[in-house]
């Protein structure tokens, strides 16, 4: 069944208009030209590009139309009619049987309907549930894309759709463990290989090793002491004062009486003197002078040592600033400290002086500078070999991002899992359901092959000419499965010879037969829709009762019709197959009404009790100015013959030729009502021509000059 019809932006619906339904019965009214033929056009070929915007949605096999285009494709073209099956009832048997595997064929598709259904909830189910998941891993895009871009390289190609993305995060293997690195860290070091930090850096010296030869380590040991020759050197040694003598006597004047340094006595005599200088002689003094030059050695190698801030400025050093600090702060104050104790033997040679080994700390230090070198080499290799580098880096990025995003994939995943072990459960037992349907299928078709035959179909449409009171053409089998219209005692084509109702009248009850049997040997019972598009635009009215009934018995009653839309611009035929019974039409009847204006065509629902008559109909048309020219012009003749012709069996010639209707704004006027059918194509006219008001006061000037103002009065004021 359809539901819901919607035209749009084709011909005179301009804007979107909508059907909505829900019953079987659907009975369509409009006058010529407000849009009836495109209604039942779109439906005859949806699928021609003109109807993109048009649609309708429900549940059906085969949608029927019955227009012009059918009659024209059905008739016009050929004389034969392509025949329609019917089961004959001669082979019991086979019919019985054939009802058996179409009741088995019903269930069969019961079961594949539903199963389709629980296949399709299945799958719903993983698509929300990847929705979901895409939804959130979507912000890795919005996360490292913008800002500051450092590592938006490595979405390069995943930030197309939210599926592209989340299916290469998902194809990533997860890893064995959490990934050492971090987001900042990556960060960091994509920046510095191509960012803004990306330069190289210089090694950091090593410290050389502070250190003497053994010769001025022993000299620095040895206990430096004057000549034993000298008559004081055993005073000077037992006093252990060598070095205090050594530096007193630079105070000492050369002559006799002089004032002793150390006592501040006039004690000093030449003799003492020179036993002085002979304790400290020159094997003394050489001693002296070699300490001295260890002192200044020492001092340059200490000079050697770089600044603290060579290596604290460094920002490979960072991680190493606490234990640099500490080896650096021993090695500065043992060398200090070294360096006084040899100053100190210089004042004191006669005490023995043993440095401070720094070689540990120094070898600390060092192997701290090879671990930041190492750094510093690796970041300098980076730069060199910078591709390489950010390729692993990408892979690094989207490892951390598998991690951490592991628990939405995982629940996904195993949600997934669970639904496709359903779903190819399911489709195991859906291709089971199908391959048991073709083969009930076949059997049906190989049993209705037995029993099918054109003749019902002949006998039917024969029929229903007889029972609508034509005798004088019938329809005749034609091969095997064809029939075509013959005459009696005649064989030649004949169809183009019928009369315009002759001609709706037969394809009428061929349309029908489409629905009673099947147009091909092997075609199965299906759900069909009717759509049939003024079926008494050219009938007598003595066959409108009969049409009227032949919907009502035929396709509104009839199971082999699951759903009917019947377009008519008659009001006459429209109020015959509207169920007059209130209860029945609210049960299986919906009315509507497609009307057209300068906006377009309309469609809308219409009211049992809002039904007019054709000739109020006209006259509602009459006046409404916004009304298409052609449909105006077209319901005046419309009033004018049926008051004059059929109610007041009037004469208008005479009062055509009155003088008032001779001005020459009535031209127009005058030569149209003059015109001989009101339903034929060449009444449309020179719309340059159409003047409303011209037109109003002609029809009105009718009724005055005949003596009917009056009624022209009441009508005029008709409304829809």
């Amino acid at each position: 069944m359809i539901t819901n019809i919607v035209l749009d932006n084709i011909t005179s619906y301009k804007s979107k208009a909508e059907l909505v339904t829900d019953k079987k019965v659907n009975l369509i009214y409009g006058l010529n030209g407000s849009g009836k033929s495109t209604f039942s056009n779109y439906f005859y070929n949806p699928n021609d590009e003109q109807y993109l915007k048009c649609s309708h949605s429900g549940s059906y096999d085969e949608i029927l139309v019955y227009n012009k285009k059918f009659i024209q494709d059905n008739f016009y073209s050929k004389d034969s009619l392509n025949g329609i099956f019917s089961l004959s009832k001669e082979n019991k048997d086979a019919i019985v049987k054939i009802e058996e595997i179409k009741s088995i064929i019903d269930e069969l598709k019961k079961i594949e309907t539903e199963t389709i259904k629980e296949i399709e909830k299945k799958e719903k189910e993983i698509k929300k549930s990847q929705d979901e998941s895409q939804n959130k891993t979507w912000d890795i895009k919005l996360s490292y894309t913008g800002g500051d871009r450092v590592l938006e390289f490595c979405l390069k190609g995943k930030m197309g759709s939210k599926e592209s993305l989340f299916n290469h995060l998902t194809s990533i293997p997860l890893p064995l463990s959490k990934p050492n690195k971090t987001i900042l860290l990556l960060k960091e070091e994509a920046n510095s290989i191509e960012g803004d930090a990306a330069i190289k850096h210089s090694m950091l010296n090593e410290i050389n090793q502070v250190s003497l030869p053994e010769n001025e380590l022993n000299s620095l040991n040895e206990i430096i002491s004057g000549s034993k020759d000298s008559p004081i050197s055993q005073l000077i040694d037992n006093l252990k004062n060598a070095d205090w003598v050594s530096e007193g006597i630079k105070y000492i004047h050369r002559k006799e009486g002089s004032q002793c340094p150390f006592c501040q006595s006039e004690t000093i005599t030449e003799n003492l003197i020179t036993q002085l200088e002979n304790y400290f002689d020159d094997s003394y003094n050489h001693k002296i002078s070699n300490i001295k030059k260890i002192h200044s050695d020492y001092e340059e190698i200490i000079k050697t040592i770089p600044k603290f801030e060579d290596y604290s400025h460094s920002i490979f050093s960072r991680d190493f600033i606490a234990e640099l600090s500490e080896c650096y702060s021993n090695i500065s104050h043992y060398a200090n400290e070294n360096l006084g104790f040899i100053l100190n033997k210089i004042s004191n040679p006669s005490i023995p002086v043993k440095l401070t080994d720094m070689s540990n700390d120094i070898s600390k230090f060092n192997g701290l500078i090879k671990s930041i070198n190492a750094l510093i080499n690796s970041h300098n290799s980076k730069i060199d070999n910078a591709e390489i580098e950010m390729k692993r880096l990408k892979t690094e990025f989207w490892d951390i991002l598998r991690y951490e995003y592991d628990l939405i994939i995982g629940k996904h995943k195993e949600l997934e899992a669970e639904c496709n072990k359903e779903i190819d459960r399911k489709k195991k037992e859906l291709l089971k359901t199908q391959e048991s349907l073709i083969l009930n299928e076949k059997q049906r078709q190989d049993y209705q092959k037995t029993t099918v035959n054109i003749d019902e179909a002949i006998d039917h449409i024969n029929q229903g000419l007889l029972d609508i009171g034509i005798s004088d053409f019938h329809i005749k089998k034609h091969g095997n499965d064809l029939y075509r219209i013959v005459r009696e005692n005649s064989d030649s084509k004949i169809f183009s010879s019928l009369s315009e109702g002759e001609k709706v009248i037969i394809s009428l009850l061929y349309f029908r037969e489409l629905f009673r049997g099947r147009k091909n040997a092997s075609e199965g019972q299906i759900r069909k829709i009717a759509i049939i598009d003024d079926p008494v635009s050219s009938l007598s009215h003595i066959f409108v009762y009969n049409i009227g009934q032949l919907f009502k018995n035929d396709f509104f009653n009839s199971t082999a019709v699951s759903q009917i839309f019947i377009l008519t611009h008659s009001l006459y035929f429209f109020y015959e197959i509207a169920d007059s019974n209130h209860s029945r039409r609210k049960e299986n009847q919906n009315l509507f009404r497609i009307s057209k204006n300068s906006t377009g065509s309309t469609i809308e629902t219409l009211k049992y009790e809002e039904i007019q008559n054709d000739y109020q109909s006209y006259w509602s048309i009459i006046n409404d100015e916004a009304q298409h020219p052609a449909l105006i012009a077209n319901c005046m003749r419309n009033v004018v013959e049926y008051f004059f012709n059929f109610v007041q069996k009037s004469d208008l010639s005479n009062t055509m030729q009155k003088p008032e209707l001779q001005e020459p704004r009535f031209q127009a006027f005058i030569r149209y009502i003059n015109r001989e059918s009101h339903s034929l194509g060449q009444n449309i006219f020179d719309f340059k021509e159409f003047n409303y008001n011209d037109f109003k006061d002609g029809l009105r000037l009718i009724f005055n000059k005949t003596g009917y103002g009056s009624h022209y009065e009441k009508m005029s004021k008709i409304k829809k």
